[in-house]
């Protein structure tokens, strides 16, 4: 392995500025329902709701502390409901509301112009090779993780 390496510092760089970006391209799409941590929560749950914390913070990576404050101000915000699950009522369910719902269209408009200007200038494989290498990095992070 070279000795010097920039990797994760470039990770962290890339991850402080895209959520500038992010939240610059929320407010010139008008979106003021959510901001970008919010929206990666919501993202999550428009792919699937009705599911628990657990599954949530794993889908999302956000630690459960982190999500339940952040589920709070989601649900003072309208945009999703607690429930309990018919099979055990200690679980908690997350499921979005119609008007959280409503906003997925406009949503993926502002992502898609994220994804324009996060791979501007690589061709398909290049997105295709990146993306595994990032999956490889990950999946060495969960090994130590766990």
């Amino acid at each position: 392995m070279a000795n010097k390496t920039n990797g994760g510092f470039l990770i962290s760089k890339i991850k402080q500025i895209q959520g500038r970006v992010f939240e610059k391209l929320l407010a010139e799409h008008g979106i003021s329902e959510f901001n970008g941590a919010q929206g990666r929560i919501l993202f999550v749950l428009w792919e699937q709701d009705n599911i628990t914390i657990s599954e949530l913070s794993q889908k999302t990576g956000l630690a459960k502390t982190t999500l339940t404050s952040m589920l709070d101000r989601l649900e003072e915000m309208g945009h999703i409901q607690r429930t309990s699950s018919p099979h055990d009522r200690r679980a908690l369910k997350i499921v979005l509301t119609p008007e959280a719902r409503g906003l997925k269209d406009r949503y993926d408009a502002v992502s898609a112009e994220m994804n324009e200007i996060f791979y501007g200038g690589f061709s398909d494989e290049e997105i295709l090779a990146f993306e595994a290498y990032l999956g490889k990095v990950l999946e060495n992070l969960l090994k130590k993780e766990n």
